[in-house]
């Protein structure tokens, strides 16, 4: 992904007096992190709409403080849903010269043979995966290939998954990301894929600030 510019600068209104921000096209934001002190920020809010929905939790953005750059994840993004537009983000700043830990989303692509052969319904028990990287290792995503998925009861764990090199994952190598099971199997609390996955966003913050 190309490099990503989003100029901030420092905020003193909080509160619902944030509201007043928003009228005037601004988001309101917070980024802390790396030797500095939480730090309230205003950006504007047709840039950062037509930026945020792109990035996930694993997507470095440089962050324009007021002429000091400084590269960041997004923590959380908060979103009126009604209205479809955002109304607080948080950033963490970091090192790239750091190691960090964060969650990096799983695309799922390609046919698996056991939907078109034995009519097989997929569930995926995982979304996304805890790695630990330097900020300029961590992949924007890691890719699921259901092809691998031949037979009733084959899955995908995460062990099985390919990273790229200086990525550590951290979430426990025996937990499965998919599995193929028989179409009267019960499922509980996982999420069916039909076909290819669409690429999962990164949505932690569902509460709008007051």
């Amino acid at each position: 992904m190309e490099k990503v510019i989003l100029k901030a600068t420092k905020r003193t209104v909080t509160g619902k007096q944030v509201k007043q921000l928003r009228r005037k096209g601004l988001l309101p934001g917070i980024i802390y992190g790396h030797n500095m002190e939480p730090t309230p920020i205003a950006l504007d809010a047709h840039d950062a709409g037509l930026v945020l929905p792109k990035l996930t939790s694993s997507s470095i953005v440089t962050i324009d403080l007021e002429g000091k750059q400084m590269a960041a994840l997004v923590r959380e993004k908060q979103r009126n849903f009604i209205k479809n537009f955002f109304t607080h983000v948080d950033f963490q700043a970091v090192s790239l010269t750091e190691a960090i830990r964060t969650y990096v989303s799983l695309h799922f692509f390609g046919t698996a043979p056991a939907v078109k052969d034995f009519q097989a319904i997929l569930v995926t028990n995982l979304n996304e995966i805890e790695v630990e990287a330097l900020p300029t290792d961590l992949p924007e995503r890691i890719e699921v290939d259901l092809s691998k998925l031949a037979a009733i009861g084959d899955a995908i764990y995460v062990k099985d998954l390919v990273v790229p090199a200086g990525v550590e994952v951290l979430t426990d190598g025996d937990e499965v990301v998919v599995v193929a099971t028989g179409a009267t199997e019960e499922v509980e609390e996982t999420e069916v894929v039909e076909g290819i996955e669409p690429e999962l966003s990164v949505e932690r913050g569902k509460k709008e600030e007051e």
